[in-house]
């Protein structure tokens, strides 16, 4: 999963137009352009697609942070070099923060994607990598966690985009009525008068 679908999804999950995105970026002390931004948000087989770096990605994650949590006081977003990578685990770990959720409310989350994850396996993917219990991320757990995000903060446009599309049948025209073939059905006189809603009707 590249970080480019990270920050998409997180994007709609939580409404973030062009304008919210470069604000929270600029909260993390980092200018993002509007053209780079756009490149960002194509998809990879697009004209202009611009693979997303992790340091972009924990950037914008550090301003969510602070968007949703405020600001520590002597506390700056770290700038990732070159070299250093984003882990899944930094990525569940900064969206945690930013979100205030607790162990409950990410279980929950995952539970609106069909995703099901243990108390105790959540717990080791927040712990330190240097300890025995530590378990990496998938994937699939971060994709799970965003979709629903998704449900949970947007049900409507997940109603509109599971709602079954409703065929409707034209009304049938009217068939003429089948004439009389039979001996029997002909030799039936024909009624003097027919009552109808206009009165009575002479048939001659």
């Amino acid at each position: 999963m590249i970080h480019n679908d990270i920050l998409r999804r997180l994007r709609y999950a939580l409404r973030l137009d062009d304008t919210a995105t470069i604000a929270i970026f600029s909260l993390a002390n980092y200018e993002m352009e509007k053209d780079y931004l756009s490149m960002l948000m194509k998809k990879e087989d697009e004209p202009g697609f611009m693979l997303c770096r992790d340091k972009i990605l924990s950037l914008f994650l550090d301003g969510l942070i602070i968007q949703k949590r405020g600001k520590q006081e002597g506390v700056e977003p770290v700038v990732l070099k070159g070299s250093e990578r984003l882990s899944n685990n930094d990525i569940l770990r900064k969206i945690r923060i930013a979100m205030s959720y607790r162990d409950e409310d990410m279980l929950a989350i995952l539970k609106l994607a069909n995703f099901r994850l243990s108390k105790g396996e959540l717990n080791a993917m927040f712990r330190k990598a240097d300890h025995r219990n530590y378990k990496e991320s998938g994937d699939q757990v971060v994709r799970n966690l965003l979709k629903g995000m998704v449900v949970k903060y947007r049900p409507d446009a997940v109603k509109t985009a599971t709602t079954p599309v409703v065929k409707t049948h034209k009304p049938q025209k009217p068939t003429k009525p089948r004439q009389a073939t039979s001996q029997k059905d002909k030799a039936k006189p024909a009624p003097e008068e027919t009552n109808s809603v206009w009165g009575k009707v002479d048939p001659k």
